[in-house]
């Protein structure tokens, strides 16, 4: 692992959040966040317990990850609250929360509760060459239904839940294994019922 001037890193920090600034300002993910990678990249980040996105290039990252994933997101904020950087290794994780446009009632901002998060592994010349997003998937899935109930979830996103609630995947998610048969998935659900009610 190559060693990195404190301030080099720090000065990518600063690069990176100004541009996230940018992206939230103009809504254009692709233009802002781009050019900050490698031509050689990775992004990734878990969904689920058999799912992962990943892209492998700049290219995918800007066409799938700040493209295809940032639909229907182009007004959310993404307000970072601290960041954490090891200049020895050269890696960043920076936490941050997620914040939906839409009201409630009382005036206050959707957004997803628990911690939400990135880790960087720097690649010099002011760019990423790799990082991992991680967040509450729970919370997430919890604040769309919040957000369809109340009539406040954008198109882009309706379609896309449509098309993974039919199976369908989209651009660079990838499956981890076999997902499990119809008659597995049965016996986990019927287990569970049986915990919850005899406690069994």
């Amino acid at each position: 692992m190559p060693v990195y001037p404190r301030e080099e890193l720090e000065e990518m920090v600063e690069r990176w959040l100004q541009a996230n600034r940018d992206a939230e300002k103009e809504g254009n993910w692709p233009k802002h966040l781009g050019p900050m990678y490698t031509d050689d990249a990775e992004y990734r980040w878990n969904i689920g317990p058999n799912e992962e996105f990943v892209a492998r290039s700049r290219k995918e990252i800007e066409e799938w990850a700040l493209g295809v994933q940032m639909e229907g997101f182009e007004e959310w904020r993404y307000p970072y609250h601290r960041i954490l950087i090891d200049e020895k290794i050269g890696e960043v994780i920076g936490l941050w929360t997620q914040v939906s446009p839409a009201l409630r009632d009382d005036g206050t901002h959707y957004q997803v509760e628990g911690i939400g998060g990135s880790w960087f592994r720097y690649g010099g010349n002011y760019q990423w060459e790799w990082q991992r997003d991680f967040f509450d998937l729970g919370n997430v899935k919890a604040l769309f239904f919040e957000l369809a109930a109340d009539g406040k979830l954008d198109p882009a996103v309706k379609r896309k839940i449509g098309k993974l609630a039919k199976g369908q995947l989209l651009p660079g998610h990838e499956r981890l294994r076999k997902p499990p048969s119809f008659g597995k998935k049965l016996k986990g659900f019927l287990a569970m019922v049986r915990i919850a009610l005899f406690n069994r």
